[in-house]
Parts: C-alpha cells; sequence; structure tokens
C-alpha cells in the first residue's frame, strides 16, 4: 500500500509532488522518490530511505525541476526499505515507473528479461514492470500502448504512473486492484492515490475504474477501458478542503482525530434518522427491497474493521434477534464457505480499498450469498462501487495509521443497521425509538469521557516500562477490549493482548504478576458482577488492575487497583463510549515511550496488497 502521485503542468511540479508524498504518507513510509522530465529531456531520479523529510532534504541539497513527474511513498513488500529499492523505477534512463500494489508473475518475467540482459538494481516485484515497457519501445510502440501491451503480461494488482523521455508531456496511468484518481486542474492534470494528495490543487476527480488505461498531459485526457475502447468516466467535485488533513494545534493526527469524533459521530447520524426511526434510504437506493428479504447477516473485515464488526454480531443478535457471523476477510477468502443465499454480506473498511475485504466481497457473491453493504468512509472506493448498498462513515480524513474515528462510525453506522433489520424481525417500535436517542445522545456522552483525558494522560505513566498487558472485557465489550489491546501494541509496542474475562481460568492467568497490567472495562449491566468476580481472580494474584468504570458499578480503587469512572451510559452503546478511554490511554503511552504515533513502524494505513 503504497502512496502515488504525478503531474503534468506548465509549472514545476516538484512543491506539487512533495506535498502530495506528505499527504500520501500514511500509505508508507519506508522511502520516497520522485522523477522528473527535465528542460534538456531527461529523467532526472531522486530517491531517499526513510520518510518524505528524508527526500526534501535530499532536493534542497541537489535542486531538481520538471513540468512533468511521478512521484511514490513506500510501504516496503518485496526488498527491504533501501535507496535501491525506493520508486520510482528506471530503465536505460528512458523510462519511469511508480507502482502500488502485488505483481504475482515478477520472478518468471525476471527471469525472461535477465536472459534478454536487463540487469536489475532492486529486489522489487515493480522493477520488471519498467523493463517490460522500455523493451515494447524498442519495439517501435509508442509509450500508451507499451504500457497497454506491458499490463497484459502482468498477474496481480496494480496502480502506475509511467513517464518517458522520448514523449516528454505525457504521463500514462493504469490501474487493476488498487486505487488512482486523475486530478483536473486547470491547463494541467494530476495521478494520485487519494484524493486528499491532491486537494491543494484541485477539487475535480476522475476516478479510473479496473482495468482502466488514462493517457494524460497538461491539457489532454484520454481514458480507454480494459477492452481498448475510449470512455467517459465522471467527472466528481470533492468537499473537502485542503486543509481537512492538517492537525490544527494538535500534536499528532491521531490525538487530533480522537478528538472529532463526537462531530464525526453527529455527521454520520445526521439526515439518516427521523423521529425515532432509521430511515432505509441511508443504506442507498433499492435498500427496502434488500433489506425486507435479509435473514441473517455475514460480516467480512480485517483488522480494527473486524472488531466493529465483532460488536456488531453481539448487537444484532440481542437486539434485532438476527443470526450474524463474523470473518476476517482474509481468511473468508480462502477457505471453503458455504453460502447462505438471504444472508446480508457486509462488507467493513475505512479506505473501502482494502485488499482481502474487496477479494472476500468478490468471492462472497461469487458462491451465491445474498446481497451486499459496504461500510466505508470513501465514497468513490471500489468497495462502495462493488457492493449493492453503501452506508457511508463520514469520518473525514482519517491519517493516524491507527484507526480511532474510523473505529467508532463504523460501529454508528452498524447500530443504524441494527435498527433497521430489528424493525423487520420484531423488535418492538419503543426499543427503535430508544435506540435511536441513545445514538443521538451519543455525541454529548463522547465529550464527557473526552475530559477525562489528563486522568489517562496520568495513568498512562504507569505503563512507561512495562512490555506485555492483558485487556479484558465480557459480551460486546470484548470486541473493545480487542480493540484496546490492538491501539496499544500498535503505536506503542507493547505486547498485549485481548481476552474475554471469563477465559482468565482458562489460562492466561498464567502470565498474571504485578509486571502484568491488566486493563478491564467495566459498564453497569448485567455482566458486571460475572466481571468483578473475574477481576478479584487477578487481584488474589498480585495483578495490576485499571477498570474503566460505570460510576454506578460500585468498583473501589484500592491496593493495585486503579479505577477512572466512566459517566453511567446504556448498555446498548456502552461498547463506542468505552471505546474512547482505551484510545486515550494508547495515544499517552505511545508518547512517553517515544514512539512514532502516527506512522508507527512496519505499517500503513490503506492496506491495498494481499
Amino acid at each position: 500500500m503504497c502512496g502515488i502521485i504525478g503531474a503534468a503542468a506548465e509549472r514545476d511540479v516538484v512543491p506539487i509532488l512533495l506535498e502530495g508524498l506528505r499527504r500520501l504518507e500514511y500509505r508508507g513510509y519506508d522511502s520516497a522518490g520522485l522523477a522528473l522530465i527535465d528542460d534538456s529531456n531527461k529523467i532526472d531520479r531522486v530517491r531517499a530511505v526513510g520518510k518524505v523529510a528524508a527526500l526534501e532534504k535530499e532536493i534542497n541539497q541537489k535542486p531538481v525541476s520538471g513540468k512533468t513527474g511521478i512521484a511514490h511513498t513506500r510501504w516496503a513488500t518485496h526488498g527491504k526499505p533501501s535507496q535501491a529499492n525506493a520508486h520510482p523505477h528506471v530503465c536505460k534512463k528512458k523510462v519511469a515507473v511508480v507502482h502500488n500494489g502485488i505483481i504475482e508473475n515478477h520472478e518468471l518475467l525476471r527471469k525472461t528479461q535477465s536472459e534478454d540482459g536487463h540487469a536489475f538494481t532492486s529486489e522489487t516485484d515493480t522493477e520488471v514492470i519498467v523493463h517490460q515497457i522500455y523493451d515494447y519501445q524498442q519495439q517501435g510502440k509508442d509509450l500508451l500502448e507499451a504500457v497497454r501491451l506491458t499490463t497484459n503480461d502482468l498477474h496481480g494488482a496494480y496502480a502506475l504512473g509511467v513517464i518517458s523521455n522520448q514523449e516528454n508531456h505525457r504521463i500514462i496511468a493504469a490501474r487493476r486492484g488498487s486505487p488512482l484518481v486523475i486530478g483536473v486542474g486547470i491547463g494541467e492534470h494530476f495521478i494520485a492515490s487519494d484524493v486528499a494528495a491532491l486537494l491543494p490543487v484541485t477539487q475535480r476527480f476522475i476516478f479510473l475504474e479496473d482495468g482502466d488505461i488514462a493517457d494524460i498531459s497538461r491539457d489532454s485526457l484520454i481514458i480507454y477501458d480494459e477492452n481498448g475502447d475510449v470512455v467517459d468516466r465522471p467527472l466528481k467535485v470533492s468537499e473537502l478542503s485542503a486543509d481537512a488533513a492538517d492537525r490544527g494545534k494538535y500534536r499528532h493526527y491521531m490525538l487530533k482525530e480522537i478528538f472529532e469524533q463526537p462531530r464525526a459521530i453527529a455527521e454520520t447520524i445526521e439526515g439518516r434518522i427521523s423521529g425515532g426511526s432509521v430511515l432505509d434510504e441511508s443504506f442507498g437506493h433499492g435498500a427496502k427491497e434488500i433489506l425486507d428479504g435479509v435473514k441473517g447477516v455475514h460480516i467480512i473485515a480485517c483488522g480494527t474493521s473486524y472488531h466493529a464488526g465483532a460488536v456488531a454480531k453481539y448487537w444484532l443478535e440481542s437486539l434485532a434477534g438476527v443470526p450474524c457471523s463474523v470473518e476476517i476477510a482474509s481468511e473468508f477468502r480462502y477457505r471453503h464457505a458455504v453460502a447462505r443465499r438471504n444472508s446480508l454480506v457486509v462488507a467493513i473498511s475505512q479506505s473501502g480499498e482494502t485488499a482481502d475485504t474487496l477479494a472476500a466481497l468478490e468471492e462472497a457473491k461469487k458462491i451465491g450469498f445474498g446481497h451486499s453493504l459496504a461500510i466505508c468512509n470513501v465514497s468513490e472506493s471500489s468497495m462502495v462501487r462493488e457492493a449493492d448498498l453503501a452506508l457511508m462513515t463520514r469520518a473525514g480524513p482519517e491519517i493516524g495509521v491507527a484507526s480511532t474515528k474510523a473505529f467508532t462510525t463504523q460501529l454508528v453506522a452498524l447500530m443504524l443497521l441494527v435498527i433497521a433489520l430489528g424493525k423487520r424481525n420484531g423488535m418492538a417500535a419503543q426499543t427503535e425509538i430508544n435506540l435511536v436517542e441513545q445514538l443521538r445522545s451519543l455525541p454529548a456522552r463522547i465529550e464527557d469521557v473526552l475530559q477525562l483525558s489528563d486522568e489517562i494522560k496520568s495513568l498512562a505513566e504507569f505503563f512507561a516500562n512495562k512490555e506485555n498487558a492483558l485487556f479484558l472485557g465480557r459480551g460486546a465489550q470484548y470486541p473493545v477490549a480487542m480493540e484496546g489491546a490492538l491501539k496499544l501494541k500498535e503505536i506503542s509496542y507493547i505486547h498485549a493482548e485481548a481476552y474475554p474475562a471469563g477465559e482468565l481460568k482458562h489460562g492466561p492467568l498464567a502470565l498474571v504478576d504485578s509486571e502484568m497490567p491488566i486493563i478491564a472495562v467495566a459498564p453497569n449491566n448485567e455482566l458486571l458482577e460475572k466481571l468483578k468476580s473475574n477481576l478479584q481472580e487477578v487481584r488474589a494474584r498480585g495483578g495490576e488492575l485499571i477498570v474503566f468504570a460505570d460510576e454506578q458499578a460500585n468498583i473501589k480503587a484500592g491496593d493495585n487497583v486503579r479505577v477512572i469512572t466512566v459517566a453511567s451510559t446504556d448498555d446498548a452503546i456502552a461498547p463506542i463510549v468505552y471505546t474512547l478511554p482505551l484510545q486515550l490511554l494508547s495515544y499517552y503511552v505511545a508518547v512517553l515511550k517515544g514512539t512514532d504515533v502516527d506512522q508507527p513502524r512496519n505499517l500503513a494505513k490503506s492496506v491495498t496488497v494481499e
């Protein structure tokens, strides 16, 4: 999941490319580079290991300029982070390529190209692409045809940006399985992996479809579909502003995004409830007929989105009376699943480009599951286009790699689905009204939780020298504990696991000692007394307890017990509310440990590779 940007203009594009890379850095930050065609018709390439700032430093020391160029920020798949493996890749100083995705037959192509005399300078799968394009050019093909023929030779996923000094005002872009967007300016055109990269220069965008190839210059744009026919793709105007992804007053994007959750949740609800009811139209055209036929739900997702789906399973079965299964997308796509034909397949993804979830959605449709719903934060994404219905989370740009507001808005969207299906399955009208009112109350309740920030910041000091942690929850709070453990390990690099609290006695108690912090979430619900018994098991063995507890839960601080009191919350929305303190705890622990909060090692945000 690398980041691509390119530009063809009548001005120097270096500042545009660098700013675009900074905005794409969430997609990868192992290395970065750019390639330009300069005034002497030569390809100039600059690459650096590390973040975009390292590339900028290189360019400041040795300035380059050009009116046509491509750039890339990398998350390593084939080959370690190094200057040699950084993009763009160049062949014979004639062609340069940037690539996002994985070429599955690269070894076969590499063998053939080596036998033909090509010398490889990297360990990447991408380098075979640039050699292949060059070979077709040597056969007399122009850049467009050379790229088209090359894509026919590739097996796997790709988004490509290609330039050649033989056609110095031209960029060829192609996509299959990885996102790519064209930005339309005035007398200039751009390409990027994400609209956010181009917001400083345009708000007009064209989203390429799978198999598309675009022939781009500063004053011309022609798009061909996978059959080679010229096609018109719709022009869309983004409502995002150029500063939508700025940190503002916050030290890190993650903290900003934590504090944006009341607004994001309010916007996710807005226009989707009327009186005490959820509007079917919220889910898209034809939703009423599709939802009327749903007899079960099958959720597929990865990472944080999987945890959201796990919470929804409790809700769907306990509140709506609808059977639900939840599956990690990378597992579903490779097992022999049995289709339940009246099940609604719900695919959850922040970006809508998560490769495993997209492939799982396609597999579910292929083997005969029912209709599909995408819950997503990006309206123009592949997942939204693939699904029958879509419910947008309206979280806005989320730059921090560790997801926060995307998760809570996914939960809100899932609760809207729970209510919509519940009323079709015998849910009492008053229950629906109560759930809608609880959703309406969420922004204010989350504002209250955010007031605990300073108290949680002080608590984080306890973790400064810890290496392990256990998170506990019961019922729908168990997936919340899973999400809390994921957040802590992602950004602080502390090993953390989550367990249903009742499972402690079946093994995890063996880990409990004075050096093992145990974090529990304790809303005031029917499982509270069971949870208290589990916490006593920890205390009896000298464990260090940190409990986020409902103010009416009657859990007292004491020896080895730290309690953060949370305002009383209805059990239905408690999983959303109790997520916030765990996010804050992870954030402040990471700050204390001095890690890179927004860009943790080895990770990237939009996982568009398998």
